[in-house]
């Protein structure tokens, strides 16, 4: 089938109302039968066949993979600003011995740097870190995370990620959406897209935030082109979870309960009119409100939460200071690791996707005591929330991901040519670090190589698409077949691009 007959096809689908079902219902169900068919053949989007059902259907309701795959939601810890994977995941002996040398010229030509001056800059190896090998496998990570490497045999660290972005929005925008360009929707919206939710009372997506705020901001879980229903919900670990969302003083929830069902049926039959999605998203945002009204508060009370679950995750520790661009007052790492919790519960009652983002680990300078604030910060809530999603049956099917938009550099920022005082590093896309544990990844293992100095990749190069499409994979999701159609054009997350790592996978 040609694609204009294919897209005239959905056309005459969609465009079949309710009141035509109900008239003509041997041609409806017929016609519903073949959309079935053209959607099991990737030819008719899922939003599209749901528009064709005879009654109104949530577009966040569960939809069936592609084909079986281990993980039900994600929990992507997105650390913002470019965490240094050379003194934290990627040991370089070398960089150590040439501490203070001049790079060569022939490895620099044609580089872009955010700051740095390359041809006075100097190597700085991580003078001030210790090594130690964690685990059955035997993972060598660094001292600043103690609690992670207690958890090595469940990660599969990969260190040759690699990207073209040298600032941090652009980076940032490839990660979460696979392309540097704005109005894209970002990794949560495809998953919640292609399979909904199994939560009835919370959002299908949620977003977290910790420290200062990323470069980024609201665009790391933008909705795009997709549905707004698809865009990733704001919560705040205290106080009201969602701002305006309870009753204004004097309304009641059977007052408010009448109001919202009156607005429905208007919805609903403009709907029918003419299945406009964004009418789909705006009934069911109001009917999730209405919900969530109940199950937010409820979610965010950790007064059922064992002490000991507590003390694990760190809720309640104390935040030291001088945190630097970490630190975002006097409870960051209470935050953090009240986010890394509610994470965990989010799972529990159906959330597909949950973004817990940090900023910022961008140390152009004062990278000692600023990365040590951040990786004590991190370190023990993320192990926690490994060993309690394990402990509880829930690691197998919950996907954890811990990355960034880049990593950092092996030469010491000397920002304006000045090689006094260097104490930072510059944005390095060439060559960083990410790790995965759970839901359908083979933990326990390093995945790729940098070379000896950490400058770029030496073995098994990773793209954030090809991170992507392996990602979908442990879905059940077909990164080529996941797509939607937006100015005459089927976008996809990977764009034209992504491969699956098969050696990640279990």
């Amino acid at each position: 089938m040609r694609p204009s007959e294919v897209a005239n096809l959905q056309q005459q689908i969609v465009s079949r109302t309710r009141r035509d079902f109900l008239l003509s219902s041997a041609s409806g169900i017929g016609a519903i039968g073949l959309g079935s068919m053209l959607a099991q053949d990737g030819l008719l989007e899922p939003a599209a066949l749901a528009a064709a059902e005879p009654e109104f259907s949530s577009p966040l309701a569960a939809k069936k993979p592609h084909f079986e795959g281990p993980a039900k939601a994600c929990i992507f810890i997105f650390m913002a600003g470019g965490p240094s994977q050379l003194d934290l995941f990627d040991r370089k002996p070398e960089l150590v011995k040439q501490n203070g040398q001049p790079l060569p010229k022939s490895i620099y030509e044609g580089v872009r740097f955010a700051f740095l001056k390359p041809e006075t800059a100097r190597l700085m190896g991580p003078m001030n870190r210790t090594w130690k090998k964690h685990g059955e496998c035997g993972m060598e990570l660094s001292d600043l995370l103690p609690h992670i490497g207690g958890v090595a045999d469940d990660i599969c660290l990969i260190r040759s990620m690699y990207s073209e972005q040298f600032n941090h929005h652009p980076g940032q925008l490839l990660m979460q959406c696979g392309r540097a360009e704005f109005g894209l929707p970002v990794m949560g919206s495809w998953l919640t897209y292609g399979l909904g939710s199994e939560s009835e009372n919370l959002p299908g997506y949620v977003v977290l935030t910790a420290g200062r705020g990323s470069s980024g901001g609201a665009t790391l879980w933008q909705s795009g082109f997709l549905p707004s229903v698809y865009e990733g919900v704001l919560f705040r670990p205290q106080g009201e979870p969602v701002l305006n969302l309870e009753n204004p003083k004097g309304i009641s929830m059977e007052l408010q309960r009448r109001g919202l069902d009156a607005l429905n049926d208007l919805n609903q039959k403009r709907y029918q009119t003419i299945h406009d999605p964004e009418i789909a998203s705006r009934i069911s945002s109001y009917e999730l409100a209405f919900r969530m009204q109940t199950a937010a508060p409820e979610l965010i009370d950790l007064s059922t939460e064992t002490e000991q679950t507590l003390d694990e995750y760190g809720v309640n520790r104390k935040t030291p200071g001088k945190g630097g661009r970490g630190s975002y007052g006097s409870d960051t790492f209470g935050t953090f690791a009240r986010n890394c919790l509610l994470a965990r519960r989010m799972v529990e009652r159906g959330v597909r996707c949950i973004n817990i983002v940090h900023a910022s680990w961008d140390h152009h300078s004062n990278l000692d005591p600023e990365l040590d604030f951040n990786a004590t910060m991190a370190d023990q809530p993320i192990a926690a929330l490994i060993k309690d999603l394990k402990q509880r049956g829930l690691l197998d099917s919950t996907m954890v991901v811990w990355g960034s938009e880049f990593g950092r550099t092996p030469l010491g920022e000397n920002r304006g040519g000045n090689t006094n005082n260097v104490s930072g590093r510059d944005h390095h896309p060439f060559s960083y670090s990410m790790f995965l544990a759970g839901g359908g990844f083979r933990g326990g293992q390093v995945y790729g190589k940098s070379d000896e100095l950490g400058w770029g990749v030496a073995e098994n190069p990773v793209h954030a698409n090809d991170l992507h499409a392996t990602m979908l994979n442990r879905f059940g999701l077909d990164h080529l077949r996941l797509t939607h159609r937006f100015q005459g054009r089927d976008y996809r997350l990977t764009d034209v691009a992504g491969e699956v790592i098969e050696p990640l996978i279990t």
